[in-house]
């Protein structure tokens, strides 16, 4: 009988919820883990957490923004200011539509033990790492956030909702300081943690953490990123299939080397002329007033007129319906603007350009390169800090970038099975609005996925979600904000694949729309009667 029923207590023992820590949250201070160096530990309580200034040059917390203000990876502020960048929080993203009222996200965050250590796993690597643990009802879980753009700093506002909902959460800086990579430029090893090692590491650590903490290990663990994170993300499954049982990733940055070009690419297209001002040949007055020819010739296509396009491959636009008869005028696009809007749809050939519906956020790719795709090519693929982005050479650089750097940051690996092997699952999501990386990179790593696996075993562990309406993580005219990790963590624990997850938009800080998110290729189709702005009114199909 005592044979049979103490494998029974040890699981309850081990996966029971925790109501209180095994030990005091101080005597963390002198835990020894391999290559961890504790540098703090102390209970915060309840509503007191204030976040660190950002280090310089590094993104604001919970924006991603590169080095130069913009959004991550592209971000994106739309042409009419409002934001729409989104980090790797414990819900999908950040709904659009105008911010609303200032929260402080940490006033609802419980009593909670933070732990902050240095990991050194080579001689020149400096991690930096937090580990927030609740001191009461623990989930029996952990969630690691991911960053931004070079990263470089903790994801502090991306801890704090996770935190709140019971689970164990923890975030990396990835081995440097400050959003720039001129900060590791020369660095092997400081770029292998950036690329990849950071996020492994953080997860030994933070399990460990964890166990210490509480006594026993997280039960399950999960990974949430987007843009940069979106490529942890994937990374991780790729590299490190063992590391998390469960995984979100968010417009993700993989296939750097292609993705990074073509944001350099289309700046490039924006200053074809040589314009010495550097003022790109469409100036935002115009990206509006593209983004409503556009939604006037594709809008209905699905049925429903909302300013939202559900499938922007099914939209035929022509940017010479705006030519101007003569000269200029805020009205209609110059022949060279009308070719810049061309060159950026097709794209550089070598790869597909932004989609229809994503014009409001152009100003943060066609004025500049993206920060982080210039700092790729110019430090780490050329080598030359004052490389001129109008001199780009589609082929050539592209090729360099692949013999140098891409062996680290490309993340490609489709080959997901040990991952799924063992239960992972996979959510992937991208916003068809995406005026930073383009949709193409995550509807072909999906595809290729499914056809290295095979579709018996993708329809158990993976699903994409492409985001209508919405920009570079969240933001824009469609529902971006959704509980993405709830549909994660039922699916993992419960076998419920998510068949659709409801989304919503909001107006300063109202919410005017729902609507059910499906898995691609599925799209969201109107009932035909009802409140078009419900998502009871629409099935997926």
């Amino acid at each position: 009988m005592i044979r049979q029923t103490l494998p029974v207590i040890l699981t309850l023992l081990v996966f029971s919820p925790r109501l209180n820590a095994a030990v005091p949250c101080e005597t963390l201070s002198t835990l020894k883990l391999l290559n961890t160096t504790i540098t703090m530990a102390q209970v915060v309580e309840a509503g007191k957490f204030v976040a660190p200034a950002a280090p310089r040059g590094a993104a604001p917390r919970g924006e991603n923004a590169d080095a130069d203000g913009r959004g991550d990876d592209g971000a994106n502020a739309n042409a009419d200011g409002r934001g729409a960048g989104g980090g790797a929080g414990a819900r999908g993203g950040r709904g659009g539509g105008g911010r609303g009222p200032a929260v402080n996200v940490y006033a609802n965050v419980p009593t909670f033990c933070r732990v902050a250590a240095t990991l050194r796993p080579t001689s020149d690597s400096e991690i930096k790492i937090e580990v927030w643990m609740p001191v009461a009802n623990w989930n029996n879980k952990m969630l690691a956030v991911g960053n931004g753009a070079w990263a470089g700093s903790i994801s502090y506002n991306a801890m704090a909702a996770p935190v709140t909902a019971g689970y164990t959460a923890t975030s990396t800086d990835t081995g440097h300081t400050g959003g720039q990579a001129a900060t590791f430029i020369d660095k092997k090893e400081k770029v292998i943690d950036f690329s990849y090692r950071a996020v492994h590491e953080m997860s030994v650590a933070g399990k460990g953490i964890t166990a210490a903490f509480y006594g026993g290990g997280p039960k399950l663990s999960y990974f949430q990123g987007c843009s940069t994170g979106g490529r942890q993300a994937l990374t991780a499954a790729q590299r490190y299939p063992l590391d998390f049982d469960g995984i979100i990733a968010g417009a993700n940055a993989t296939n750097a080397s292609l993705m990074h070009g073509t944001q350099v690419w289309v700046a490039q297209q924006a200053h074809r002329d040589g314009d010495a001002s550097m003022i790109p040949n469409m100036p935002v007055n115009k990206y509006n007033l593209l983004h409503d020819a556009v939604l006037k010739a594709c809008d209905a296509i699905d049925g429903v007129t909302d300013r939202v396009i559900d499938n922007p491959r099914q939209c035929k636009f022509d940017p010479a319906v705006l030519l101007c008869k003569e000269g200029d005028a805020a009205t209609c696009l110059t022949a060279a603007q009308v070719e810049t809007a061309k060159r950026v749809y097709a794209g550089p050939g070598v790869f597909r350009g932004y989609e229809y519906g994503s014009e409001g956020g152009w100003n943060g790719t066609l004025r500049a390169p993206v920060g982080i795709a210039f700092d790729s090519y110019r430090y780490l693929a050329l080598n030359n800090p004052n490389w001129d982005y109008k001199t780009f050479d589609i082929k050539k650089d592209i090729a360099q970038f692949d013999k140098t750097v891409g062996p680290l940051m490309n993340s490609n690996d489709t080959n997901l099975k040990p991952f799924f092997d063992h239960g992972g699952k996979l959510i992937m999501y991208h916003g068809w609005a995406d005026p930073g990386i383009p949709p193409e990179n995550s509807l072909q790593y999906y595809s290729k996925v499914v056809k290295t696996v095979g579709a018996s075993k993708a329809s158990n562990s993976i699903r994409l979600f492409m985001l209508p309406g919405v920009g570079h993580c969240a933001g824009g005219d469609g529902p971006g904000t959704w509980d993405s990790l709830g549909a994660l963590d039922q699916w993992r624990e419960k076998g419920t694949a998510p068949a659709s997850i409801v989304a919503s938009h909001s107006t300063m800080g109202v919410v005017d729309k729902t609507r059910p998110l499906c898995p691609y290729p599925q799209t969201a189709q109107y009932k035909g009667t009802g409140n078009t702005n419900e998502a009871a009114n629409f099935v997926c199909k």
